[in-house]
């Protein structure tokens, strides 16, 4: 393969605009290019408006009309920031293993209430598996099914206690979404009718 003429490749640092093939403009600095694939990634203004954010966007320019360069980088890019591999490993690992729990909860034909209520204690307590059907936290308290209040089972203490909390504050946020959503549900419900 030939190496690539002027105007085939992108310097890091340099902010590009490009348009896609669907009449989509997407602007940004140019974090990286590889040549053979034709993958630009680009750092964008974030879409969420929030500061110190931004957007990384892969483009496939196979799929770009055109390209403009609106400000060619020429001196070297800063180093790249290092990586804890570590760190990531070990991130990597802890969502698979909550990936593999929700597929477990599944097939295992948990209802949609105890995977939530599940998903709910897991954001407090880490330390949260399952057992079969049955919740099991910190190795000391277990849910089961119809996964209420009065379904935490364990040794009286702080543990149980915090536990039966955290069940009872997630029925009650439960219970507040469903009495905003039938207001609505009957909002929308009349104006259908009254359209009729």
């Amino acid at each position: 393969m030939a190496a690539p003429g002027p105007g085939e490749y992108f310097s890091v640092g340099s902010h590009v605009s490009c348009l896609t093939c669907l009449g989509q403009q997407l602007q940004g600095e140019v974090v990286a290019f590889d040549y053979q694939s034709k993958m630009l990634t680009l750092k964008c203004a974030p879409s969420s408006g929030k500061a110190n954010v931004s957007d990384v966007v892969l483009i496939n320019l196979a799929y770009v009309s055109e390209v403009d360069i609106i400000n060619d980088r020429t001196e070297t890019p800063p180093p790249l920031a290092s990586l804890n591999v570590s760190k990531l490993a070990n991130r990597a690992r802890s969502e698979k293993e909550d990936k593999l729990s929700q597929a477990y909860a599944i097939s295992a034909g948990v209802s949609v209430e105890g995977q939530q209520l599940f998903q709910t204690i897991h954001k407090t307590i880490k330390d949260c598996k399952w057992q079969e059907k049955n919740i099991l936290v910190m190795d000391d308290v277990v849910i089961s099914p119809p996964y209420q209040v009065e379904n935490c089972k364990g040794k009286e203490g702080s543990a149980l206690s915090h536990v039966r909390k955290i069940v009872e504050k997630h029925f009650r946020d439960v219970e507040s979404q469903k009495s905003v959503q039938r207001p609505q549900a009957q909002q929308t419900q009349k104006d259908s009718t009254l359209s009729s």
